[in-house]
C-alpha cells in the first residue's frame, strides 16, 4: 500500500517522496486536493496514509478532506496534515484530523507517523 504525498511544491513531493521510498514506503503523489480524489477514487491500490498540505491551488487540503470523508469508499483513509501554518491543530480536528506535522518538516517525526501508519494496515 503506498503513501499518497499531496503538496503543490514540487521539490516538497519529491523530497517525501525519496525520504519514504529510501525508507522502503512505496509512495504516490498528487499536486492538489483535485489530483488526490481523482487518484483515490482511480486506484485499486489505496493509500495507507495521506500526507497532506493544506494551501493549494486547485483545491485545498481543507476541501480535498471534506469532500474525502463525503465519499464512503475513500473516507476511512487516514489523512496527516504537513503544512507551515501555524496553530491549525483545532481547524483541521474539525475535519477528524489528528495529526498535523509543521514545516518545515522534522525527517524522524515524519517518519515515527508514517511508521505507525504503516503498521496499522
Amino acid at each position: 500500500m503506498p503513501i499518497l504525498v499531496v503538496d503543490d511544491d514540487p521539490a516538497i513531493r519529491q523530497l517525501l517522496s525519496e525520504i519514504l521510498q529510501d525508507e522502503g514506503y512505496p509512495v504516490a503523489s498528487a499536486a492538489n486536493g483535485a489530483e488526490a480524489l481523482t487518484y483515490l477514487r482511480h486506484n485499486l491500490n489505496q493509500p495507507c496514509l495521506v500526507l497532506l498540505d493544506l494551501n493549494m491551488p486547485v483545491m485545498s487540503g481543507w476541501e480535498f478532506r471534506v469532500r474525502q470523508v463525503q465519499d464512503p469508499n475513500i473516507a476511512a483513509i487516514p489523512v496527516v496534515v504537513i503544512s507551515a501554518m501555524r496553530s491549525v491543530e483545532l481547524d483541521i480536528a474539525t475535519l477528524g484530523i489528528r495529526e498535523y506535522l509543521a514545516k518545515p518538516i522534522d525527517f524522524d517525526a515524519l517518519l515515527g507517523t508514517v511508521q505507525q501508519y504503516y503498521t496499522q494496515r
